[in-house]
């Protein structure tokens, strides 16, 4: 039986960068449409706002997770080069590192010395990646594939609140554009704690708790504003 089937924790990574994307662009594009709303502004006015959002929300995030990717890799980088060079320069005393982590996690010294030196001689750098710096493969920062996953799930999210306004009359549009969001809100809170193992009614409850507030501090803003039509 394949271990990751009972264990949730490989989806860490691609599930919370879909979450927060997808949040990031119902909550921001929904609380904008609201503030624009709540001012008395044209529908033309409206949906322009809302596009506008959803393209500079998702850029902002493509860029933010660029960066902070990218800054990561970085380091990883520096580590692995630094690995490598300590290996050629003292293969002997990096074994002995190697055997000291299997140690102090419960493997006898003669064992973890074998075992120290049959995965060095098999592939010294990334033993030493993986067990020393905690730098494995399949969790390595990509920088590129984080900006794209971010801008997309963004843009998903963002073009809910946006279909909302573009197929509800304007005289009912302030209301739909806080009910609507919220639904998504709930059903993606729902399915992210199902997708994690966690209570699907506390995820919902607690992104729906998060997503009301930031539309009525926004519908409240544009209220002050607010124009004849």
């Amino acid at each position: 039986m394949n271990p990751r089937e009972n264990h949730l924790s490989h989806r860490i990574g691609w599930l919370r960068a879909a979450v927060l994307g997808a949040n990031d662009g119902i909550i921001s594009t929904a609380s904008l449409i609201a503030g624009v709303a709540s001012s008395g502004a044209a529908p033309e006015t409206i949906l322009i706002t809302g596009v506008a959002g959803m393209v500079s929300g998702a850029m902002a995030m493509a860029t933010g997770e660029y960066v902070s990717v990218s800054s990561q890799a970085d380091l990883e980088a520096a580590d692995l080069q630094r690995e490598r060079q300590e290996i050629k320069d003292d293969f002997a005393g990096e074994r002995r590192e190697l055997a000291e982590i299997y140690i102090q996690r419960g493997l006898a010294a003669e064992l973890a010395d074998k075992v120290a030196l049959q995965l060095m001689e098999h592939d010294a750098l990334g033993s030493h990646a993986r067990d020393e710096l905690g730098i494995s493969e399949g969790y390595k920062a990509r920088p590129l594939q984080a900006a794209l996953a971010s801008a997309g799930s963004f843009t998903a999210g963002a073009a809910l609140p946006l279909l909302v306004a573009l197929i509800t009359p304007h005289s009912f549009l302030l209301g739909t554009i806080f009910v609507a969001p919220l639904f998504f809100l709930a059903v993606l809170g729902a399915i992210a704690g199902k997708a994690g193992g966690a209570s699907m009614v506390t995820a919902a409850l607690r992104v729906t708790f998060w997503g009301a507030r930031a539309m009525i501090l926004t519908s409240a803003v544009g209220s002050l504003f607010r124009t004849p039509l």
